[in-house]
């Protein structure tokens, strides 16, 4: 099966805090896989160095067997947590910007989405709710045909109406030979679509295991065994 993503030995350090310390893993195409752990666990840091956003102290990461860098830019589709977009301008000036800058995004899926959540092309963001604006910006990301989607609490803005529907536009609309990872604290919500999880605590990863083998291992749910791990 094809590496999308692969990490040996990845250390981060900020002065002399270690935010990762020395972490492996390796996941596959064609996965939905949750990026579990308490606040301050290096999840975000993880996250920024995958993006490129940050880099590591040592160790090394590839992405479909790239360095980070300007070519696994155009492989990495990223949803951060904060919302991003200029305000000023119309929803479907957003979209022309994504076309104009990703030569992978499908401007006629994102308006199939946008039709579907009731988001009118021509409305200014700054007119949208924060919850449209996160739908937004969650469409805009899925839109792309990427090999590896990065999506940092997509559901967290989002009233519990529309989770059903954001999560299903996860599941379906991305690239069958792409991964998708999620870094969420909503994890009841997100659980019925993810095929693995990894766990993250204090810069290491605790554990990595398919859902299924969580449920059969340990006779819980992916946040029953989560809560009782991080004592939530």
């Amino acid at each position: 099966m094809t590496e999308i993503l692969k990490v040996e030995g990845l250390v981060k350090k900020y002065g002399r805090t270690e935010a990762l310390k020395g972490i492996s893993l390796t996941l596959p195409a064609g996965k939905i896989v949750g990026l579990l752990g308490p606040n301050g666990s290096g999840k975000t840091t993880l996250i920024k160095i995958i993006n490129g956003l940050l880099t590591p102290t040592a160790g090394k990461i590839y992405i479909a067997g790239q360095k980070p860098g300007a070519k696994t830019k155009g492989m990495v589709a990223y949803l951060p947590d904060a919302i991003y977009l200029n305000s000023w301008m119309t929803v479907k000036q957003i979209v022309n910007y994504f076309c104009d800058f990703y030569e992978d995004f499908r401007p006629e899926l994102a308006y199939q989405m946008l039709e579907k959540l009731n988001i009118s092309p021509n409305h200014k963001l700054k007119t949208l709710s924060k919850g449209n604006k996160e739908k937004v910006c969650l469409i805009l990301t899925m839109s792309r045909n990427a090999l590896l989607y990065v999506l940092d609490e997509p559901i967290a803005g989002v009233d519990p109406a529309a989770r059903d529907y954001v999560i299903s536009t996860i599941i379906n609309n991305y690239n069958p030979e792409a991964t998708v990872l999620i870094s969420t604290h909503l994890i009841s919500d997100i659980e019925q679509a993810l095929d693995e999880v990894v766990f993250i605590q204090d810069g290491e990863i605790t554990l990595h295991k398919t859902v299924e083998e969580i449920r059969e291992e340990n006779g819980k749910s992916v946040d029953g065994l989560f809560r009782e791990m991080f004592r939530w």
